[in-house]
């Protein structure tokens, strides 16, 4: 059984007295440690937004002239194939026209060598068949 006399009194002060010199050097030094410690990390995960949210922004930036960057070149690459596809048919039709000029003279050529075969072969065939038809008659027409 639990007895009051002086000692109890007396207790209740130490353990005061106790409560109190712990809170003065080693409760408050630690939760002021924990108070630093919670400040330092909330620092931190703010450091860690900013980083993050800079971060994101230099992706999408970097996304965005990619992609302005690429399309550039489809354009500048477009144009080139258009401008050489242009050159490459004008040289094509100088090409056909020439090739179609030659044609013309070559076969214009071709055709008077053709007319004077003919007229030189007419004149060989007519004499041709007064020679043969003096050999079968046997005399000169």
């Amino acid at each position: 059984m639990i007895t009051i006399d002086m000692t109890m009194p007396l207790h209740i002060i130490n353990i005061l007295l106790l409560a109190v010199i712990l809170n003065i050097i080693l409760y408050r030094p630690i939760r002021n440690i924990l108070e630093q410690r919670q400040e330092k990390i909330s620092s931190l995960n703010s450091d860690i937004d900013k980083f993050e949210k800079n971060r994101q922004q230099r992706l999408e930036e970097f996304e965005r002239k990619l992609q302005d960057a690429r399309g550039k070149a489809k354009a500048e690459f477009d144009a080139l194939k258009s401008a050489t596809q242009s050159e490459s048919n004008e040289k094509l039709a100088a090409l056909r026209s020439e090739v179609e000029s030659a044609k013309a003279g070559q076969l214009k050529e071709i055709e008077s060598q053709f007319a004077a075969a003919r007229k030189d072969l007419q004149g060989q065939v007519s004499a041709f068949g007064e020679a043969m038809a003096a050999k079968v008659l046997g005399r000169a027409l």
